[in-house]
């Protein structure tokens, strides 16, 4: 597996350094999220830290996407998130921009889930149903090969893999420069087992203080049929990002 994020890690810096040497028409976004919540009662103390990183490279007919997350948690002493997600994909649009192409690697390692190891790879296409400067909504779907390692009923290892169809519904709203109601949700069903489900959303409010500075609400859901686990994070923090 660590072959695994090394090679992700060498396409990634590899691709950075080509597309820099686009024109002035390619632009830059990064962001970084850290939210969280702390509970502090007399019968007890939890906290819940999410730290998320985003980088974007994009150019009139091709784009590049890096990000990273990393959500740790403790209840009385005892953790409870210890979860390690990080992806890397890139689009091939056409000549409109609707339609595109995409393929994705992606890592994760969840204490919540019993995710030991998994990777996932892939290719799929894309459309913009709506795609306008303050309003966007995207539907995709592809196919994956995934290789995991998880630990079912807590304990008994479960290395396997399969392939899956990934469905995805990503939106943005900017309501008047100020708000910002964001999300992306998938669904990932194995072509092998249809009780091998994996559910992931991430929604979250944003009010702009700055324009690089927003005050953010998140709620998060992530289900794996196969471990029956699921967490639901509900976090507020902040959130900076910024184009050039």
């Amino acid at each position: 597996m660590m072959n695994r994020i090394v090679a992700l890690l060498a396409v990634l810096c590899c691709s950075l350094s080509c597309l820099a040497q686009f024109s002035d028409s390619t632009y830059y976004f990064l962001k970084y999220a850290s939210t969280g919540s702390i509970n502090h009662t007399k019968d007890g103390n939890s906290y819940l830290l999410n730290n998320a990183f985003a980088f974007k490279i994009s150019k009139e007919k091709v784009s590049l996407n890096a990000s990273a997350s990393y959500v740790y948690g403790k209840q009385d002493h005892n953790p409870t998130n210890d979860d390690l997600s990080a992806a890397l994909d890139f689009n091939l649009y056409n000549d409109n921009r609707k339609f595109y192409y995409w393929g994705l690697a992606n890592y994760d390692k969840s204490l919540s889930l019993k995710i030991n190891n998994r990777f996932q790879g892939g290719l799929g296409v894309g459309y913009d149903v709506i795609h306008r400067p303050n309003a966007t909504l995207n539907l995709s779907n592809g196919i994956l090969f995934e290789n995991s390692d998880l630990f079912l009923k807590d304990t008994i290892p479960d290395v396997y893999h399969t392939f899956r169809n990934s469905f995805r519904v990503m939106y943005k709203w900017v309501i008047r420069d100020i708000v910002v109601v964001e999300g992306s949700n998938y669904l990932q069903n194995s072509l092998s087992n249809g009780s091998d489900i994996i559910i992931k959303t991430s929604n979250s409010l944003s009010l702009k203080l700055r324009s690089w500075l927003l005050l953010t609400a998140a709620v998060t859901y992530n289900k794996l049929n196969r471990t029956d686990r699921e967490n639901l994070l509900i976090t507020y923090g902040i959130t900076m990002e910024k184009y050039f």
